[in-house]
C-alpha cells in the first residue's frame, strides 16, 4: 500500500507559544494529525529551524533527500514539507528548479503557532495532505498550499508579516483552491522538465535592492574573485540610477553577471528607457533582464545556473523562458 511521506524542517508551524516567546516544540504538535487519514504516513524530521536559519545548503541537503525518495516512488503517493514561512518561497522555488517529479510536492506552513487562538497549523497541515492525495497535483510542479489556497513555487510570495491570508501569487492568483473536502485547479501551471541538479553550492551570489541616489561604494566592495554573480530588484521597468553604471560595467567586464528583476511585484522588467541607467544603457553593458519572478527567486535561479556553469547565452535564455 502506497504511503504519504511528510517532511519537517521547522518554522512557526512546529512551534509552541510560551510566556518567553514562540519556540520550536520538543515534540512536534502536528504528529497526531496524520492519524485522522487512512492512508499511512511516514514523518521524517530533517530540520528544526526557524526558517531565517535556512540557506542554500539546507535545500541542497532537502532537494537531495526527496531526490533520493523519488527512486521509491511506487511506494509513496505525494510528499508534504512543512516550512518556516519567512523562507518558504525561496525552498520551494529551489525544490521547484532541481527536482523533477511525477508525484505531487506540497509545501506549507503557518503564520500562527499551534497552541496559539486562532491557529492556522493544523488547517494548513490538514490542506496540504489533501492536495498531496490528489493526482492531479502531479501536472504542477512543486506546491505552496496555504489559507485554503494552492499556489505555484514561482509566482508565490509572502506578502504580509504576520496575516493568515499572506501568500500571494501577483498577477496570476492561486492556481486552485479547496473547498472543505474537495482540491479544485483552476489554471495550468506553467511547468518545465528543465531541471538543474545540484550537489552542492561553490558559487556566490549577492542581491540588491535599487533605492533613489544608490551609492557606488555598494557594488566597488564586491570582490570578483569571491562573488559569481549580482541581481538588482531595479527600479519600474529595469532602470537604475546612472551614477552606478560606469561601476557595473567594470564587474561584468571582470565577469561578474549581473542580473535584474523590478522591486515592483507587478509587470515586467525591458528595455524600454534610453537614458542613462535606462534599461537600454543597462541592456548594451551586458546587463540580464528577468521576468516574471522576485529578487530572491532570481538570486537562487542563477546561483544554480552558475553551479552548472551555464554559459552567458544560456543565463539569458533560462531567465526568458
Amino acid at each position: 500500500m502506497k504511503k504519504l511521506l511528510i517532511i519537517h524542517t521547522g518554522g512557526t508551524i512546529s512551534m509552541e507559544q510560551s510566556q518567553t516567546g514562540i519556540q520550536i516544540s520538543s515534540e512536534h504538535p502536528l504528529t497526531t494529525m496524520k492519524d485522522d487519514f487512512e492512508i499511512p504516513m511516514e514523518e521524517v524530521e530533517l530540520f528544526s529551524l526557524p526558517s531565517p536559519h535556512i540557506t542554500p545548503l539546507h535545500m541542497v541537503k532537502l532537494a537531495n533527500y526527496v531526490q533520493s525518495r523519488l527512486h521509491d516512488s511506487h511506494a509513496i503517493e505525494g510528499i508534504v514539507i512543512t516550512h518556516g514561512t519567512d523562507t518558504l518561497e525561496e525552498t520551494a522555488y529551489f525544490l521547484e528548479l532541481t527536482i523533477k517529479s511525477h508525484i505531487p510536492i506540497v509545501m506549507t506552513g503557518a503564520m500562527r503557532p499551534s497552541n496559539e487562538i486562532g491557529t492556522d497549523a493544523l488547517y494548513n497541515f490538514y490542506s496540504a495532505i489533501r492536495v498531496a492525495l490528489t493526482k492531479e497535483a502531479s501536472h504542477y510542479g512543486v506546491l505552496v498550499v496555504m489559507n485554503d489556497e494552492i499556489h505555484s513555487a514561482r509566482y508565490v510570495t509572502k506578502t504580509s508579516t504576520s496575516n493568515v491570508a499572506t501568500f500571494k501569487s501577483p498577477p496570476f492568483g492561486p492556481i486552485g483552491l479547496i473547498h472543505h473536502k474537495k482540491v479544485v485547479f483552476y489554471h495550468k501551471n506553467m511547468y518545465s522538465d528543465n531541471k538543474l541538479p545540484i550537489d552542492t553550492i561553490s558559487k556566490s551570489v549577492y542581491m540588491f535592492k535599487a533605492f533613489s541616489g544608490m551609492p557606488i561604494e555598494m557594488f566597488e566592495s564586491i570582490d570578483t574573485n569571491k562573488v559569481n554573480g549580482v541581481v538588482i530588484e531595479a527600479l519600474g521597468q529595469g532602470n537604475l540610477p546612472p551614477t552606478i553604471l560606469p561601476i557595473l560595467s567594470k564587474l561584468i567586464e571582470k565577469g561578474l553577471v549581473i542580473v535584474i528583476v523590478s522591486r515592483c511585484y507587478n509587470g515586467m522588467v525591458q528595455p524600454v528607457y534610453g537614458y542613462d541607467g535606462g534599461g537600454k544603457s543597462l541592456e548594451s553593458i551586458g546587463v540580464i533582464f528577468a521576468n516574471q519572478i522576485n529578487g530572491p527567486k532570481a538570486r537562487l535561479k542563477l546561483l544554480l545556473l552558475l553551479e552548472n556553469h551555464s554559459t552567458k547565452k544560456e543565463i539569458i535564455d533560462s531567465f526568458t523562458d
